[in-house]
This record gives structure tokens, sequence and C-alpha cells, in this order.
């Protein structure tokens, strides 16, 4: 079982940043579900993760269960919508203060334009307008043709955990192009914190310091192996790239895509910050 944490001991802990805590994060990729891919297996399993999802700071978390790929017919869009539905009346029932919306990580596919127009594949937050597409992780892809076609369709892609992609970790500068159409990458705030070795840590710090990173979120399937680590991501961004960086790809972005509203780069969201 995880301790609580009160808000005396998180004021103590993190008085020395300049904004005040506590931040209410929001997680656009998060498997919480319980029964349908790879994150818990239980309802008890998922109230744990959420339990912890809160501990971290989070106020809002997008279920982001695999769609396509090996799990192609499982997860379909009102299976999602159900199991989240599911989900928010269990966590009110336990007094988890979160909120659940719907979502998908979806394995990259030529026919991905066609099941959205189905409405058989789920856009984060089922708004429409911003879509979580995972990567093989073992060849390379180049999915600008399917970027350029879902930008036609007013919606935006968003490039989960692209510092574990060994191509892209090896020939990063791919990337611009598809980013030049309206992508965005995430990166995972354990891959910050190094989990996953030495080599993803560094893709990872990469992203962020280049500018090309625009969110950072859990892609939690668990409280052990792979666990929410937003608070420690977020301190140590702070640290080492300045708070404005650490609020934007924590906070402020994440929560504009459950929103539905355009992202912030780095530039725009310090001149904001500038004239508030």
């Amino acid at each position: 079982m995880i301790d609580s944490i009160d808000d005396s001991t998180i004021a103590a802990q993190d008085s020395h940043f300049k904004r005040p805590w506590r931040p209410l994060f929001t997680d656009i990729h998060c498997h919480c579900l319980p029964g349908l891919d790879d994150g818990p297996v239980t309802m008890a399993e998922s109230l744990e993760l959420c339990r912890r999802l809160v501990e971290e700071g989070i106020a809002t978390v997008v279920a982001t269960p695999h769609q396509l790929g090996r799990f192609e017919g499982c997860n379909e869009t009102e299976r999602v919508r159900e199991a989240v539905c599911s989900l928010n009346e269990a966590v009110k029932n336990n007094g988890i203060p979160l909120k659940v919306v719907p979502g998908g990580e979806v394995r990259v596919d030529e026919r991905i334009c066609q099941f959205l127009k189905a409405d058989k594949i789920l856009t984060l937050a089922d708004g429409g307008r911003y879509i979580l597409l995972e990567l093989p992780h073992e060849v390379f892809i180049d999915i600008e043709p399917l970027v350029t076609e879902l930008a036609s369709m007013g919606i935006q892609s968003v490039i989960s955990h692209a510092e574990t992609n060994a191509p892209l970790m090896t020939q990063p500068r791919v990337l611009l192009r598809w980013l030049e159409h309206s992508a965005h990458v995430q990166i995972t705030a354990s891959s910050l914190m190094g989990d996953f070795g030495l080599e993803v840590q560094g893709a990872a710090w990469n992203f962020l310091t280049s500018g090309w990173a625009r969110f950072v979120a859990t892609d939690s399937h668990d409280t052990n192996v792979r666990r929410p680590r937003t608070r420690d991501a977020f301190r140590s961004i702070s640290t080492k790239l300045g708070e404005d960086l650490a609020h934007l790809v924590c906070i402020e972005n994440p929560s504009r895509v459950v929103n539905g509203r355009d992202i912030m780069s780095v530039r725009s969201y310090k001149q904001q910050e500038a004239e508030r």
C-alpha cells in the first residue's frame, strides 16, 4: 500500500519552486482500464493505480488502451467508453479525486483514417483533435503520409514514447518532417528518470532540450514496474531546464489536449507567462 502524502509534506518538499505546489497534472497516456490490454487486470488493480496517479498530483487522466496491432478488434470505441464510465463510477465510489476520459494508443496502421471515420478507434479525450500513435519498436516506418492525411482531417498526431523507438534514437531528425505536418512528441516520465536505461534516458532529454517534445506522460501500466513518476520528472525538468518548460510539458499542453485547444511551443508559452 502506498502511503498517502498530505499537503504539508508536499509544501515542505517543494518549497524551493517559484510556483506554488500542488500543480494539477493531466496525464494523456495511461493504461489504467482493467482487463483491456497489458495494464491492470482487475478493478482493484485499476483503483490502486488511480490512487497512485492522484498521489502524483494528477487530476485528469486519459485512458489509452492499446488499439490495433495485436489488440485489433479487442478495444474498439464503445468498449473503451463503457470501461471509462465504469472506472469513473468506481473512483467516485472509492473517494478518489480523479477524472478519467477516453482515448487510445493506436498502433500505426494504413487504415487509421478509415477507422476514425467509422468510429472504431479513439482520439485523445474522445475530442476528435489529437490522436496518440504508437510506432513499431523494431523497424522504421515513415508515417509522414499518415500524419499529413490526419492533419487534412483536422487531427494532429502525438507520437507516443518516441524516445523508446530505436530508429528514432539513432536518426532523430526524421521527426522534423513529421513535426512540420502537425505532429507532436510525447515522452515518458520514467524514461527521463532512467527507468528504461541510459540510452532511452538520453534520447528523452535530447527531445526535451531540442524543443521537440511537447508532452510528458506516465504511460503507466501498474504501481510497480510501470508506475507513474510525474512528480519526479517535473522536479528534474524544473531543475535542469527551468520551471517554464516543466509546466509546459507536464501541465499546460496536456491540459490543452484534453480541452481541445492549440498546443503551445516553449517560446509562445514563455511569452504568455511574461505577459501575465
